[in-house]
This record gives structure tokens, C-alpha cells and sequence, in this order.
């Protein structure tokens, strides 16, 4: 371990970095389909609400790894027939960055989507029918009252999902995407010195996890401000 020639120090930290891009961007779509389910199992329309229940019911049924299985073997089947409709033959591998955190972000949206739905049941009643009884249209209604409040209560349980995520993002190794765990193994494999890098694989988690809780902790303090807290 180190930064000379023929050493896999920066090698982790490029590593490193492939396993915060793909946790981020899997975290981001995370975030756009918890909305979506979110506000979809506050619909009027029974078939929304059944779809968004059935999207976190198998989501988190399902093990992660085997939805990272799916997404990129079923791709790769797909661009593969597309592949012979074109008069190519053979398998056509599937984007292993791409579908693996897009895999990552379907997973991780189901448990966000549960956080959210949980904050908006979260809040007062008498706040939202007072609005309501002023005659606040409902885009005022969300943005002044719904959204900050949903915000606050919502930090804690996405902090949470976001340290789940950045654990999931190892998961991508199986499919050859080089992150920060396979990294460890190509090194420990290549030195036989599997103790060494997988200790520095967990210490950088650590690090990234540590900072991770920082800024939450502190998102949270500030959306806290002004509220009065029970202990």
C-alpha cells in the first residue's frame, strides 16, 4: 500500500471514488422514485396507491443482490436481441456502471419512499386543514407547509438509506464494475496480501460513512431550528 510505482494506493482512492459516484447516483434515484411512490400512495386512485405498495412490498423483499442480477443480466438480453436484429452476434454486455446503480436507485427508492410517506403522516392535521380552510391552493399548501415540515422529519430516515446505499454499492462488484470492493480484491488477489487491503476497504467505508453522518447530522440541526425538542 502506497503512492510509489508498482503500489495500489492510488488505485483505492480511484476506487474510492467510482463507489461514491455510483452510491450517489443511485442515491439520487433513489430519491426521484421514493417521491414518486411516496406521492403516488397518497393518490385518490386505488391503482396508484396498490402500485405503489406493490413497488416497496418487492423491492424489499427481493435481496439486493439479486435485483442488481436482474437489472444487468436482463439488460444485457435486451441490447443482446437487439444486437442480432442488427446482424450482430454474441453477448452484448449491459453497462455495468448504469445498471448497477440504477438497480441500486429502484432499491433504495423503495425504502425512501417508505421514509417519506412516513414524514408526511408525520405532520399536524390541524395545520393542513387550517390551509386548507384559508383557501391555500395545493402547490402553496405543499411548498409552505408540507414540503418544510416532510423535510425535517425525513432526514434522519434518508441518512440512514444513504449509509444502506453506500454499503449496497460493494454489491456491484459481482458484475465487474471496478468500486472500491473489488478493487481490494484485485489488489489482495494480485500482493496475497488480502488482510492488508481488505482493512483499508473498511477504513475507507468508515471515512466515507463518518462524513456521511457529519453532514446529515448537521442538515438535521439546521432544519431543527427554531423547533422546540423533547429531550
Amino acid at each position: 500500500m502506497g503512492f510509489a510505482e508498482g503500489a495500489w494506493g492510488m488505485d483505492m482512492l480511484r476506487a474510492t471514488g467510482v463507489t461514491l459516484c455510483v452510491a450517489l447516483s443511485g442515491f439520487a434515484a433513489g430519491a426521484v422514485f421514493g417521491c414518486l411512490s411516496a406521492a403516488a400512495s397518497f393518490s385518490s386512485l386505488r391503482a396508484l396507491r396498490i402500485l405503489a405498495d406493490g413497488y416497496t412490498t418487492i423491492l424489499r423483499g427481493i435481496p439486493d443482490l439479486l435485483v442488481i442480477y436482474l437489472f444487468y443480466f436482463g439488460s444485457s438480453a435486451v441490447l443482446s436481441q437487439l444486437g442480432v436484429l442488427f446482424g450482430s452476434e454474441g453477448f452484448i454486455s449491459a453497462p455495468v456502471f448504469l445498471t448497477g446503480a440504477l438497480a441500486i436507485g429502484v432499491v433504495s427508492g423503495a425504502y425512501q419512499a417508505e421514509v417519506y410517506r412516513g414524514a408526511v403522516l408525520a405532520l399536524s392535521k390541524g395545520e393542513i386543514e387550517a390551509a386548507r380552510a384559508y383557501g391555500m391552493p395545493n402547490h402553496l399548501l405543499f411548498r409552505r407547509i408540507i414540503l418544510p415540515q416532510a423535510t425535517r422529519f425525513a432526514i434522519p430516515g434518508v441518512g440512514n438509506v444513504w449509509q444502506l446505499v453506500l454499503k449496497e454499492s460493494a454489491l456491484i462488484s459481482v458484475v465487474g464494475l471496478i468500486e472500491l470492493m473489488r478493487q481490494a480484491q484485485i489488489a489482495a488477489g494480485s500482493t496475497r496480501k488480502p488482510f492488508t487491503f481488505f482493512l483499508t476497504a473498511a477504513v475507507l467505508y468508515l471515512l466515507i460513512s463518518f462524513v456521511s453522518g457529519v453532514v446529515f447530522r448537521i442538515a438535521e440541526k439546521r432544519a431543527m431550528r427554531g423547533i422546540r425538542r423533547a429531550l
